[in-house]
C-alpha cells in the first residue's frame, strides 16, 4: 500500500562525522533566543534555512522565503551541502536516556510516495494549525526541498523489520549530533539493493501513520498537486522524506502533552471543583506521591491542581457516565474514550470556555510535556488557573483512531525524542 524508496541526500560536507552544531531541533520548537544561540554557534546551522529571516508574508520583499531560497541556493552551489552519488535508505538511532534507562530508537529515511489522507494509506493522527501549513507551504515553493523528516509509524509487532535495521547499520556512521538534551543521532545510508528492496516489499502491505510532522507531509500533498498541475505526475515532488519508525517497538517512548489553562473570566476554584465533580471522582494525591505517574489503565483519568490548591488531586471519570451522551460531537467511540478528547470536551470547554473550534480562546490554553512545570504554572506567580497532568496516549489508541478516519486534538502525543533537523536533506527539481 505505501511505496518508500531510496533516494539521493544533500547532506552537510564534513570532514568530522559529528555535525552537532549544524543540527537543530524541528522548526516549531525551536524559539526565538534558541535559534540566536544555534546560529551563534555557527552560522550554517540548518535553522538558518527553516527559519529563515524575513517578514512571514510572501508579498513583502525581503521575506523568510526568499531568503529561504537563497540559501539554498548558495549551500548546493558553495559546497555546505554535497549530494550523495547512489541512491540510498537512510537509518537514523537516536541514543538517550529514559527513566533511568538507556535506551534507542531506530527510523529508515526514504522518500515515501504521497497520498491523500482519504486514500487510508497515509493516515493523519493529530489536527493542523491553518497559520503553520502556510508557512511551511511557502518556504516549499521557495526552496523546492525538504529540510526534515516527516515522522512516520508502521505496524510490526514480529519484529520483521529489525534485520533489516541490522544490516544497514553493520558499517560505521557517516554522521552523528548530539542535541541540548543529550539525545545522541547516529545516521547510515545503504544503497545495498536487497535491504532496499525488502524494505519496500515490507511497507508496501502497510499504512503509515504520521507520529509527527502532520504540516510538512500536509503541504508536500498541496505543493504536489501544484507541480502535477503545471508539469504533469512523475517528479520528485510526488513523494517526501519520511522517517519510518516501528509502532510496536517497546523503546518507543511516548509522553503526553499537559494543559495549562486561564479561565474566562474570573476563576472560581469551589465552582469549578464543584462543576467537575459532576462527571468525575476527584481524590486528592497522598503526601509523598509523585504527581506525575498515573496508571495507564482504567478510566479515563487526570491529575489537576488549580490555584490556591496545596496539593494535586486525581479526576477519573465517573462509572456512571455515558461517553456516547456526554460528548455530542460526530466522533467514534474510540475518540471519545481518549483523555485529551474527555479532557476538552467535558473540561476544557464547558468549564473554562477553551476550544479548538474557536480559536480565539486558544491564548489562554499552553502545553507542556514537563509536569513539574505544568503544576507550576498555577502557583500564585504562574499565568494560568488550572493545569492538568495527563497519561500518555496508548498506540493501539492511535491506530484505532486514525484506521476511523479521525484525528485527535492537537497536540496529543508527544514523540520523545524529536528528530534532528539538519541531518538529511531530500530536493524536490
Amino acid at each position: 500500500m505505501a511505496v518508500v524508496r531510496p533516494f539521493r541526500a544533500h547532506t552537510y560536507a564534513r570532514t568530522d562525522a559529528d555535525i552537532s552544531r549544524l543540527a537543530a531541533p524541528p522548526y516549531d520548537v525551536v524559539s526565538f533566543a534558541q535559534r540566536a544561540e544555534l546560529l551563534a554557534g555557527d552560522p550554517a546551522n540548518v535553522v538558518a534555512l527553516e527559519l529563515a529571516e524575513g517578514p512571514l508574508d510572501p508579498a513583502v520583499p525581503g521575506n523568510r522565503y526568499e531568503h529561504g531560497a537563497a540559501i539554498w541556493a548558495r549551500w548546493t552551489s558553495d559546497g555546505t551541502l554535497v549530494r550523495d552519488e547512489e541512491a540510498a535508505v537512510y537509518v537514523i538511532e537516536q541514543r538517550f536516556v529514559h527513566n533511568g534507562h538507556p535506551v534507542r530508537r531506530r527510523a529508515f529515511v526514504a522518500a515515501v510516495d504521497l497520498e491523500p489522507f482519504d486514500a487510508g494509506v497515509i493516515l493523519p493522527h493529530e489536527r493542523t494549525l491553518p497559520k503553520a501549513l502556510a508557512d511551511r507551504l511557502a518556504l516549499l515553493r521557495a526552496v523546492r526541498a525538504n529540510t526534515s523528516q516527516v515522522f512516520g509509524l508502521y505496524h510490526d509487532p514480529d519484529g520483521a523489520t529489525d534485520a533489516l535495521f541490522d544490516a544497514a547499520t553493520a558499517a560505521e556512521p557517516v554522521m552523528r549530533a548530539t542535541d541540548a538534551d543529550g539525545v545522541e543521532s547516529l545516521v547510515w545510508a545503504t544503497a545495498d539493493p536487497e535491504v532496499c528492496a525488502r524494505l519496500a516489499d515490507f511497507m508496501a502491505d502497510e499504512r503509515i501513520f504520521i507520529a509527527d510532522g502532520h504540516h510538512r507531509y500536509t503541504v508536500a500533498l498541496a505543493y504536489r498537486d501544484e507541480r502535477r498541475a503545471a508539469k504533469g505526475p512523475g517528479g520528485e515532488y510526488d513523494a517526501v522524506m519520511m522517517a519510518l519508525v516501528n509502532m510496536d517497538d517497546p523503546d518507543l517512548v511516548v509522553l503526553p502533552y499537559n494543559r495549562m489553562a486561564r479561565a474566562e473570566g474570573a476563576f472560581d476554584r469551589d465552582a469549578f471543583y464543584t462543576a467537575l465533580s459532576e462527571r468525575f471522582e476527584i481524590a486528592d494525591l497522598p503526601p509523598g506521591h509523585p504527581p506525575v505517574v498515573l496508571s495507564a489503565d482504567g478510566p479515563p483519568s487526570f491529575i489537576v491542581k488549580t490555584r490556591g490548591d496545596d496539593r494535586p488531586r486525581v479526576a477519573t471519570l465517573r462509572a456512571d457516565v455515558d461517553l456516547d451522551a456526554a460528548i455530542t460531537a460526530p466522533h467514534s467511540r474510540e475518540w471519545k474514550g481518549l483523555d485529551v478528547a474527555v479532557l476538552q470536551e467535558l473540561v476544557l470547554d464547558p468549564l473554562l470556555g477553551v476550544h479548538p473550534d474557536r480559536p480565539e480562546t486558544l491564548d489562554r490554553l499552553s502545553f507542556s510535556k514537563d509536569p513539574h512545570e505544568t503544576l507550576a504554572a498555577v502557583a500564585e506567580e504562574g499565568d494560568r488557573d488550572v493545569a492538568f497532568v495527563l497519561r500518555p496516549t496508548r498506540m493501539d489508541q492511535m491506530r484505532a483512531v486514525a484506521l476511523a478516519g479521525e484525528t485527535m486534538p492537537q497536540k496529543s502525543t508527544y514523540f520523545y525524542p524529536k528528530l534532528l533537523s539538519g541531518l538529511l536533506f531530500r530536493a524536490l527539481d
